[in-house]
C-alpha cells in the first residue's frame, strides 16, 4: 500500500516549466537567463546588417532545430499523406539559387504538416575539373549548401531566415535532401494569401579565408548549368497528417472552436518574434515558431478516490512533453559582434496530457 501511495504522490507533484504558457515575457526571461544578462542589449540595425553567420554556428543551430520539431512518435505517423510539388528556378547564378513553389491548395484543410523536404539534384563534376581541383586544393573537396526562407515584406523589402545547412562533396552526385519544415511553417503564418514559397539556396566555401578550398565553385544543381539540361527539377515533398482520421494523436481540430466540452488537445499557436520590439536587431533567427498550447478539459477521477487521497487535485490539460527552441542572437565579444546559438528550454509543446496539479503522467517507482 505504501508504494501505491508514493506513486500517487509523485503523480500529483507539479511539473515546473512545461505547464506554463509560452508568452513574450517568458521567452525574454529565458533568453536573458541563458545568456546571463540583466537587460536586453541596445542594438542598431547597422550592428547586424554586415554580420555573417559562420558555418559552425549554422550547423549547431540547424542540428538543434531538427531536434526541436522531431517528435519521437512521428516515425509511425510519417507519410500518412504525401504530396510532391514541382518547383522552378527563378534566379540561377554561380553560387545562389532562388526557388519558387506554388503552394495554393497544396496543404489540405484539417491537416498537420509533419515534414517538408526539399530535393535538389546535384550534377556530376567532370573528371577533368576534379583533377584540376585536386592539384590546386588537395585538402578539401567539400562545400556548404545553405537553404534560407525568403520573406517578402509588405513594404517590398526582403529578409532571409536560415532553414537548413549541410556539407556536400564535389565527388558525389544525385538527389540531396534538406529539411524545410520550418520554411513551410513560416510561409503559412507570415505570408500573404496565394503567395508562393520562396527558398534561397547558397553554395559557399565550407571554411572561410582566402586560402580556403574553392570546391563550392564546382557544385551545381540541375537546370543551373549553361547547357540548359534539365536532369531533375527541384522538388518539395509535403508529408501531412489527417487530423480527422488521426485525432488520437492529441491535436485539436483547426476548423473547430475550442468549447467547454472539448477534450484535452494540442492547439496550434504561432509566436511571432519579429513582432516583439526587444527582439529587433538582437534575435537573428528564427522569425517565429509554432509553440502550441494545451487546451480543453479532462475527465475527473471519481469522488471516492479524491476523498481517499486528498493530495489529488483536479486533472488538468497540460504539456507532458516539450522541446527546446534554438535561437541565434547577436552578442558582443572583444568589441565585436558575433552570432551565438542559444537553446531555450520548454518552448515547443510536443504532447498534451491530463494530469493532476500539472503532473505529466503517472510515474512508476523503481524497486
Amino acid at each position: 500500500m505504501r508504494s501505491l501511495w508514493l506513486c500517487w504522490v509523485l503523480w500529483a507533484l507539479p511539473l515546473a516549466g512545461p505547464g506554463v504558457a509560452v508568452t513574450e515575457e517568458r521567452i525574454l526571461s529565458s533568453l536573458l537567463q541563458q545568456l546571463h544578462l540583466q537587460e536586453v542589449p541596445i542594438l542598431d540595425k547597422s550592428d547586424v546588417e554586415e554580420l555573417v553567420t559562420p558555418a559552425h554556428v549554422k550547423a549547431q543551430y540547424v542540428a538543434l532545430l531538427r531536434r526541436s520539431h522531431g517528435a519521437p512518435s512521428r516515425g509511425k505517423r510519417f507519410s500518412q499523406n504525401f504530396r510532391e510539388v514541382a518547383g522552378r528556378f527563378l534566379v540561377s547564378e554561380a553560387s545562389t539559387l532562388l526557388l519558387v513553389f506554388s503552394m495554393e491548395q497544396r496543404l489540405p484543410p484539417n491537416s498537420e504538416l509533419v515534414q517538408a523536404v526539399l530535393r535538389l539534384f546535384q550534377e556530376p563534376v567532370p573528371e577533368a575539373a576534379l583533377r584540376t581541383h585536386a592539384l590546386l586544393s588537395p585538402r578539401s573537396d567539400r562545400a556548404r549548401v545553405t537553404v534560407q526562407w525568403l520573406q517578402v515584406r509588405d513594404d517590398g523589402s526582403n529578409r532571409t531566415f536560415l532553414i537548413d545547412s549541410r556539407a556536400v562533396s564535389i565527388r558525389e552526385s544525385g538527389w540531396k535532401t534538406f529539411d524545410v519544415t520550418e520554411a513551410v511553417n513560416f510561409w503559412q503564418q507570415l505570408s500573404r494569401p496565394r503567395e508562393p514559397l520562396l527558398l534561397q539556396v547558397l553554395v559557399q566555401r565550407e571554411h572561410p579565408g582566402g586560402l580556403a578550398s574553392s570546391a563550392h565553385k564546382l557544385v551545381r544543381f540541375a537546370s543551373q548549368g549553361p547547357s540548359g539540361t534539365r536532369q531533375g527539377e527541384p522538388q518539395l515533398e509535403l508529408h501531412t497528417l489527417d487530423l480527422g482520421e488521426f485525432g488520437a494523436q492529441g491535436n485539436c481540430d483547426p476548423e473547430a472552436l475550442v468549447s467547454q466540452g472539448t477534450r484535452c488537445c494540442r492547439q496550434e499557436t504561432y509566436i511571432d518574434l519579429q513582432g516583439m520590439k526587444w527582439a529587433e536587431n538582437w534575435v537573428l533567427e528564427p522569425p517565429g515558431f509554432l509553440a502550441y498550447e494545451c487546451v480543453g478539459t479532462c475527465r475527473q477521477p471519481p469522488e471516492t478516490l479524491t476523498s481517499k487521497w486528498p493530495l489529488l487535485g483536479p486533472r488538468e490539460c497540460i504539456a507532458s512533453e516539450t522541446a527546446s527552441l534554438p535561437v541565434i542572437v547577436s552578442m558582443e565579444e572583444g568589441g565585436r559582434r558575433r552570432p551565438q546559438v542559444v537553446s531555450l528550454p520548454n518552448m515547443r509543446v510536443q504532447r498534451c496530457s491530463c494530469a493532476s496539479d500539472g503532473a505529466p503522467v503517472p510515474r512508476k517507482l523503481e524497486p
